[in-house]
């Protein structure tokens, strides 16, 4: 079964409440850089951001082709699931590496959306993607942890009631390995902003909502702490592989609005005498670009089953981003060319998806970073850097 057909049911009950948010609700908020709370509401009443959640804490129980799905759906209906997706799978570290009291603390609140969890505290500025290298340090001080130093490029961080945040907890030149040595507090976001935590919002080419964070002897409770002390790095991982493979279902769907907006208006669009539809020049780059997401839609699946299956997919969930992203790229740049000048109207929607799926390509890892892994872990080519 391709990922079209799955989840018919989910993705029908998506497409009917994404009808409720057409365009004009987005360019309105895009003017503003304004978050789509009633959007995020919606969809949260839904029970469209639990799906992951097992059904004990409140949730759906399940995995992850349903989450890939919804995001699809939204994305391909012209809304934006990047403000709130990470409340799909940023629980999963509370889920797979928090304690039973942990679990039952927060998961039932996440699961109904009384408790968001949207922020993921791991990019600094000296750092990027060379995680090993962060700098923000928490140190012990009886039953806190006191916490210093700077986070960049934190989405959603002025929405959202708690961070999952990974923070050094013992210098990486006093570490046996440079993944040694790093751990994963919970922050909650409600406490610490003026208590030592400084929010900045950045503003950025497309409405995002992220920004930089500046810890100051920000006090943590010890029992905060997720899983064992300087073990957060491995803990984190199978939490990027999940935000990369539903990210990349993000940008499938992103390819299906374009083509689908592209044939519609070659269809319609009569130049000439005819539909511009009819010229092959016209028509090959959308029919490259079905066949390029077709592609991609299919390592997605590919990534989400071995996910779910519980086997090691970060060679696939990379490679699925690169290739969904690329896809959706190609996809909007062909959506502009056909629609000429109205390409660049607002009313069309055409330039907000534009920009907003540009940012794949960076995000959440980069696709020379993409690259890189693929040649020296996949090819045995030597590394270079």
């Amino acid at each position: 079964m391709t990922q079209a057909e799955s989840f018919p049911e989910i993705r029908d009950a998506v497409r009917r409440l994404c009808a409720d948010f057409p365009g004009s609700y987005w360019q309105a908020l895009d003017r503003e850089r304004t978050y789509p709370t009633e959007f995020v509401q919606a969809l949260t009443r839904a029970g469209f951001l639990s799906v992951l959640i097992p059904e004990e804490f409140g949730g759906s129980g399940l995995g992850l082709g349903a989450a890939t799905a919804i995001l699809e759906e939204i994305h391909r209906s012209g809304c934006n699931g990047g403000a709130c997706h990470a409340q799909m799978y940023t629980m999963g570290t509370v889920l797979k590496h928090g304690s039973p009291e942990q679990k039952a603390k927060y998961l039932p609140g996440i699961a109904d959306g009384s408790l968001r969890l949207q922020a993921f505290g791991v990019t600094e500025p000296g750092a990027g993607t060379d995680t090993t290298r962060i700098r923000t340090f928490a140190r012990r001080d009886g039953d806190h942890y006191v916490v210093s130093g700077q986070k960049i490029w934190i989405s959603r961080a002025e929405h959202s009631d708690l961070m999952v945040l990974l923070c050094r907890t013992t210098a990486r030149e006093d570490c046996a390995k440079s993944s040694d040595g790093m751990s994963v507090l919970l922050v909650d976001m409600r406490e610490a902003v003026g208590n030592g935590l400084t929010v900045r919002p950045i503003r950025t080419i497309l409405n995002h909502a992220t920004t930089e964070l500046f810890f100051d002897d920000l006090r943590v409770p010890a029992e905060n702490l997720i899983g064992e002390e300087g073990k957060g790095f491995r803990y984190i991982l199978s939490g990027m592989n999940a935000e990369r493979i539903l990210i990349a279902s993000e940008c499938i769907g992103d390819a299906r609005f374009f083509i689908d907006r592209a044939s519609a208006y070659a269809k319609d669009r009569n130049v000439f005498g005819r539909a511009i539809g009819s010229n092959q020049g016209v028509q090959f780059p959308i029919a490259r670009a079905y066949v390029q997401m077709t592609g991609a839609s299919l390592m997605v699946d590919d990534a989400a089953a071995k996910f779910e299956a519980g086997l090691d997919c970060g060679t696939e969930a990379n490679m699925a981003k690169m290739a969904a992203s690329e896809a959706s790229w190609y996809a909007a740049d062909m959506c502009v060319q056909t629609h000429g000048g109205f390409g660049f109207a607002e009313e069309y929607d055409i330039e907000r998806k534009f920009r907003e799926t540009r940012l794949y390509q960076v995000a959440p890892i980069s696709t020379n970073l993409i690259l890189s892994h693929v040649a020296t872990h996949v090819l045995g080519l030597p590394k270079s850097f």
